[in-house]
């Protein structure tokens, strides 16, 4: 497809999930921050995990501890801030932890159809990126596609709005931080090219938008987009990125069911992989499409409410970095890859979740092995 063709249709995408809806000032300050976890002016989340894969040491890592700040100078101005701590500690130059501001906006509460919203932003696309917090999704890690293709957790600085429009309608938009192209990669994609509101880069900005629909209680659809020149490193280079992502959960009596389909497109990558390989001596081998997509199913097995909460899931998951290769690249097929994850998880309060689940997860290389892995963790909320 013609580049220009396929960026307008993303813009008009974006466009369109403007015109799609917002809270009350009170309700949309109410819902985004439960959505988030903030439930008053300090709260938090946290988790600590086990992994264990076949052949190597089991490890023990406090993953995350994060503190949400909630203020509300009035019906019609709020603050949230988000500051997670990253394996424990962070040392100098050493390789250790990470201290990062994942969020940090203001919200100008305007009418149910348009409110306003500026600062760190989670960039509105899939699933778990806005809703990262342990007892909110099922298995120790967040699913492969919403890390590998999906750079979760995603955030830069921004503005935008966001709002409802009809029962059940709601949407986000924001204009963004673009990605810096000159640090994708073959193995994780777009992920390292994010520039985390760290003197971020704006010679181009980045357009993102999400649209959610309940046409139900017991079903939600949602439509994501990213879409911005990254080449700001490369300006004789055109490496636009196009994302795009659709969602479903079901949820009914004891039975949850979600879906989720994610694709990138990097334009002009023959000539980044080239320009790439001029400046370190070895070609990247970055993909021009990337693709994942994954199908859960969970049942409560144990349903009378806490501490009589128990969950049984499985979810299959398939991604690949090199889904398409620019002219003249091969895809390296270690990097098609598939897992199946099945576990439980407990909640002896709704906001403590304590987990566990077994990996298998394989590659289409028939050189490097195929992994398992057992995962335990215990994540909570407050």
């Amino acid at each position: 497809m013609d580049y220009a063709i396929r960026k307008s249709r993303f813009r008009l995408f974006a466009i369109l999930a403007i015109g799609v809806s917002a809270l009350t000032p009170l309700r949309a300050a109410a819902q985004d921050a439960a959505a988030q976890g903030v439930t008053g002016p300090l709260s938090g989340y946290m988790d600590f995990h086990f992994n264990k894969a076949d052949g190597e040491p089991g490890v023990l890592d406090f993953h995350r501890f994060v503190l949400l700040l909630n203020h509300s100078f009035s019906s019609r101005l709020r603050f949230v801030g988000e500051l997670e701590l990253e394996h424990a500690f962070v040392e100098g130059l050493e390789e250790s932890g990470e201290l990062e501001l994942e969020q940090a906006y203001m919200d100008f509460l305007l009418s149910r159809r348009v409110n306003l919203r500026a600062g760190m932003l989670l960039m509105p696309v899939g699933i778990i990126n806005e809703r990262h917090e342990p007892p909110v999704y099922n298995g120790v890690e967040r699913p492969f596609v919403d890390t590998v293709i999906i750079p979760t957790t995603w955030f830069d600085v921004g503005a935008g709005v966001h709002g409802e429009l009809g029962r059940g309608l709601r949407y986000r938009a924001y204009v963004v931080a673009p990605l810096n192209a000159v640090e994708f990669t073959a193995d994780e994609g777009i992920r390292g090219g994010k520039q985390k509101g760290s003197e971020a880069d704006v010679r181009n900005v980045g357009y993102t938008a999400r649209a959610e629909y309940r046409p139900v209680q017991w079903l939600t659809l949602g439509a994501s987009v990213w879409t911005g020149d990254t080449s700001f490193a490369t300006p004789r280079l055109d490496t636009s990125v196009a994302l795009g992502e659709f969602d479903a959960r079901f949820r009914r009596d004891r039975l949850e069911l979600r879906w989720q389909f994610a694709q990138v497109h990097i334009d002009d990558a023959e000539r980044l992989n080239d320009s790439l390989a001029r400046t370190v001596g070895v070609s990247p081998n970055i993909g021009k499409a990337l693709r994942g997509f994954y199908g859960e199913a969970a049942y409560r097995v144990w349903n009378a409410g806490a501490p009589r909460d128990l969950v049984v899931f499985g979810r299959y998951e398939s991604f690949d970095t090199q889904f398409r290769m620019p002219e003249g690249y091969v895809p390296l097929k270690e990097f098609d890859r598939d897992a199946w994850i099945t576990g439980i998880t407990y909640y002896p309060e709704p906001d403590i979740a304590v987990k566990a689940d077994y990996v298998y997860l394989r590659n289409q290389s028939g050189v490097f092995p195929n992994r398992h892995l057992i995962n335990i963790g215990l994540g909570w909320w407050f």
